[in-house]
């Protein structure tokens, strides 16, 4: 074989799997999102449907006052048990954009988080006492926390469970530890300045942005509660 032909052949080969590369990073970055806007849509559709049809088995929601950097003492009733792989909430945050709203199910299984964020199944449920914790992908699977960087204390998470709007504040993070570090999701965590029992939040997703050695966290206290049917908290008026 001539050096002509090797050469010719090398390129070749080298165009060939370039292109595969830049296939698999279009699939990676675009087309694995399309697919899970759509699978989120799909569950908050399944939500609201699930809403409307309500039938009021839930105990009624209260509303608390705004209490400061202070968490509840009191809150909403205990909603009931949450179904493993399922949605059961809708996340906002306004800081992130407006049109920004995900699914929130529970577990944190690898396909439970291809279908939006996923509650720490040993954890708080939403509005209670004790840590509310949920995790989210960086990146891949719709970036859902593809900006949590950005996120600063005194910002605004919403939720909202059908029946009742929970808005939280943060007062902690991003803070930067190791995937060992479970501690974040305890019921007080010890690292994030809190010193007595509350009705918390942590959010947690991976970092560096496409990598996975290491977690960011950021911590909340449930700020406000009241019903839907008062209409739309005012962190989420614009």
């Amino acid at each position: 074989m001539s050096g002509r032909v090797i050469i010719r052949t090398v390129s070749e080969l080298c165009v060939t799997v370039g292109t595969v590369i830049v296939l698999f990073v279009v699939y990676v970055l675009f087309w694995t999102g399309v697919k899970a806007d759509t699978v989120m849509d799909d569950q908050i559709h399944l939500l609201r449907e699930q809403w409307s049809k309500d039938t009021g088995t839930q105990a009624p929601a209260q509303t608390t006052p705004n209490p400061g950097s202070t968490p509840n003492s009191t809150g909403p009733r205990p909603p009931g048990p949450y179904t493993s792989g399922k949605p059961f909430a809708i996340m906002y945050i306004p800081r992130l954009g407006f049109t920004w709203n995900k699914p929130v199910l529970e577990g944190t299984r690898t396909n439970t988080l291809k279908k939006g964020l996923g509650h720490y199944a040993t954890t708080a449920r939403l509005g209670q006492k004790g840590n509310f914790s949920v995790a989210g992908h960086r990146r891949t699977y719709g970036d859902p926390f593809k900006d949590f960087p950005r996120l600063r204390r005194g910002d605004a998470v919403v939720l909202t469970d059908g029946t009742t709007w929970f808005t939280y504040r943060i007062d902690k993070g991003p803070y930067k530890t190791v995937p060992t570090d479970i501690e974040v999701i305890d019921p007080v965590p010890r690292k994030s300045g809190y010193t007595r029992s509350g009705r918390y939040l942590t959010l947690t997703t991976c970092d560096p942005e496409w990598g996975h050695s290491h977690r960011l966290i950021v911590w909340a206290h449930l700020d406000s509660t009241q019903p839907v049917e008062a209409g739309k908290p005012a962190a989420l008026r614009r």
